[in-house]
């Protein structure tokens, strides 16, 4: 069965609204890229707070503005006034009416554009995330939400606590690390594996990035095989993800102070899951003088992940100079320094996917990653992987990389190959196959509710 071209589909802004965005933010908008490259109409859903009675004119800058608060709307509220505290007492169970932002041109979106992708209707309801799971302890069932002429497939991006009337509903699970290492997040245990467990009861469907995570998802949530599907996701790749310019060496050397091929390179959060601590150790232990580069924000227990770079005993620890830390970096400035990288240095203990490997082999930079979760479906023999818990396993590789010009010319043709897999064009063709496939399926919660309500 072929679906038309023009079918609509919703695609939820829940990671997209964050001003730095995570992996997930990456896959909602490489999901509406390739969306819109199918022809499909889309919808965006939003959590940010809009005054439900202002006038359509004043919606779309209030919701632009509201944007610009950096929430995803899975925030408790900072304060919550007598009236508030009745309401949360009295949670209504009617579905919520999402609020139509206009698309007028008001706005010049260009600055966020990667926050709110190109799209064809705009809709939010305020703090939908964060009432939507209150919804699911007060009752035990996603938060049911209804707009007009909704779409035919929501997808939502990441396991949340609603759930679109007249739409057949699409929860992405990228992974189970809360419930398989749950020592490496943050997130309420409980509540996040009651909160998966309703997405697979109340949805119609479940996607996820990785064999490795499917496999995770029928063994550990006993969910029937048939009902959830693997599409690797796309990856655009960075801005300008080809070779080294003279510009490119210039600005390299006028930001970083860096030479291209000068310095391996991490990037991505400092916390537990992503082992920088282990990195750290094992760059220290093997014998090259090549500096490490350490790109993005710090987060959870990021202080004892950096421990070896501060000040033990009262005395600084030796060669620490040689590992420079970068903070956020936009995308732009993110490619240029990935494209000047000796190598890409990932030994995450455990990802659903993998992002940056595959970023670093569109780009011919070679990989060594860690060798649990999804990283070895989604490297292959592109990169050498190594035991994410053994910090001299690590630095050997980083050596191997650093002494061997041959060795690292190899890994870059073949990561220029094994990179393919994750193109654009497959993607769309995978997902194409889905929704047809979707179509024909038996849905849930079709029917809409004729009592509207407020929070």
């Amino acid at each position: 069965m072929t679906v038309p071209p023009n079918l609509r589909v919703g695609i939820d802004g829940f990671n997209l609204a964050l001003p730095h965005g995570t992996g997930v933010a990456t896959y909602a908008r490489t999901l509406a890229e390739a969306m819109r490259g199918l022809g499909r109409r889309i919808d965006l859903v939003y959590g940010l707070t809009v005054n439900p009675n202002s006038t359509p004119n004043q919606r779309e800058t209030l919701f632009y503005a509201a944007l610009a608060e950096g929430h995803s709307g899975g925030e408790a509220p900072e304060r919550v006034t007598p009236w508030g505290r009745l309401r949360r007492n009295f949670l209504n169970p009617a579905p919520r009416d999402l609020i139509e932002i206009p698309l007028s041109g008001r706005v010049v979106r260009r600055g966020v554009a990667t926050r709110v992708p190109d799209c064809d209707r705009l809709f939010t309801f305020s703090r939908l995330f964060y009432v939507g799971r209150r919804y699911l302890q007060r009752y035990g069932r996603l938060m049911p939400v209804r707009m007009a002429e909704p779409p035919a497939i929501m997808h939502w991006t990441y396991p949340v606590p609603v759930r679109l009337l007249g739409a057949r509903n699409v929860y992405t699970i990228h992974d189970l690390v809360p419930l398989r290492l749950p020592y490496l997040s943050l997130e309420d245990k409980s509540y996040h594996e009651r909160l998966l467990r309703a997405c697979i009861s109340s949805g119609d469907h479940v996607l996820t990035v990785s064999e490795s995570s499917r496999s995770d998802i029928l063994t550990y949530l006993e969910v029937p095989a048939e009902k959830v599907t693997t599409i690797h996701q796309a990856v655009t790749g960075l801005p300008g993800l080809a070779a080294v310019e003279e510009a490119d060496r210039r600005r390299l050397r006028a930001l970083f102070d860096l030479e291209p091929q000068g310095y391996f390179l991490f990037y991505g959060a400092t916390e537990p899951k992503k082992n920088v601590g282990r990195l750290i150790e094992g760059y220290f232990g093997a014998s090259i003088d090549t500096p490490l580069v350490i790109a993005g924000p710090t987060a959870w227990l990021a202080e004892g992940e950096l421990r070896l770079l501060g000040r033990g005993n009262g005395t600084t620890l030796t060669r620490s100079e040689r590992v420079r830390r970068v903070d956020y970096l936009t995308r732009e400035h993110l490619g240029i320094l990935l494209r000047g990288a000796r190598g890409l240095v990932f030994p995450s203990i455990y990802e659903g996917f993998g992002l940056p490997p595959v970023e670093a082999m569109q780009a011919g930079v070679p990989v060594i990653a860690g060798d649990a979760g999804a990283l070895p479906e989604i490297l292959g023999d592109a990169g050498l992987l190594v035991d994410p818990y053994d910090p001299t396993a690590i630095g050997e590789a980083m050596t191997r990389i650093d002494v061997d010009p041959d060795l690292r010319a190899e890994l870059i043709s073949k990561g220029r190959r094994r990179a393919a897999a994750f193109a654009l064009e497959p993607y769309q063709k995978a997902l194409a196959r889905f929704h047809a496939e979707l179509m024909q399926m038996p849905t849930k919660n079709r029917s809409s509710v004729s009592t509207g309500a407020s929070q």
